[in-house]
């Protein structure tokens, strides 16, 4: 009996690893159709928008988990543009979380799927490294939404960065100020089997892209392949 209490604890001990790499695995895949399908959205994230951000965080399916007290939880990926001044290609994602605020999530269980945009390098740089309060340690907007929108109105150039969402079928830029958003570094490590900081992810390429950012990263490369911020 206690051998065999022990092959079940060791088979445990084995499997764990690989469990939690796959289920960060599913989010990237996850992160990726939520970026495919709001992507092919006619009136979806302005083009002049997008190529102006540095990074994008993606976050599938955010819940409320207190109904009438605005407590959210979501948990989703990060990936900037290669180099230190954001011009390269669309890189690794970094593991991200989201928490607090009161987003005005649908009720009845509905989730919420979260687009944001990083408009600069100093928001890039501070979610980065620390938990950033949105609103607070970095500026943020609702994002224009549709093909004539435009990334020069007062609201867009102050902001640094930008939030959309989707629930429903209803596409809108939507405030998430209050809310906090940080690195995962947990899920970091189970997504590439090693101890890796989100900073080494995007700034140093320490990790090559996992398989399961293929949809997420072709997209952007296809939807938005030069930052022109600087242009």
């Amino acid at each position: 009996m206690n051998r065999f209490l022990l092959g079940l604890v060791a088979l445990a001990v084995v499997a764990a690893p690989a469990f939690a790499q796959d289920k960060e695995q599913d989010r990237v895949q996850n992160a990726g159709k939520v970026a495919k399908e709001i992507m092919d959205i006619p009136d979806d994230i302005p083009q002049s928008v997008i190529d102006k951000a540095d990074c994008v965080v993606v976050l599938p399916s955010v819940v409320k988990f207190a109904i009438g007290i605005g407590g959210s939880y979501g948990r989703g990926v990060m990936t900037c543009r290669g180099g230190k001044n954001f011009q390269g290609r669309w890189g690794a994602p970094t593991m991200m979380a989201l928490e607090g605020g009161s987003f005005g999530l649908q009720l009845g269980g509905q989730a919420t799927d979260f687009v944001l945009l990083l408009m600069s390098p100093r928001s890039a740089e501070n979610i980065l490294t620390s938990k950033v309060k949105i609103g607070g340690d970095a500026s943020a907007a609702a994002g224009p939404v549709g093909r004539n929108a435009s990334a020069e109105t007062d609201v867009t150039l102050r902001a640094e960065i930008l939030s959309y969402s989707r629930a429903r079928g209803l596409f809108a830029g939507i405030s998430l100020a209050g809310s906090t958003l940080r690195p995962d570094n947990d899920a970091n490590k189970s997504l590439y089997g090693k101890e890796i900081s989100a900073k080494a992810i995007v700034f140093d390429r320490a990790v090559p892209p996992p398989p399961s950012a293929q949809l997420l990263l072709s997209t952007l490369d296809k939807k938005s392949p030069v930052n022109k911020s600087k242009n």
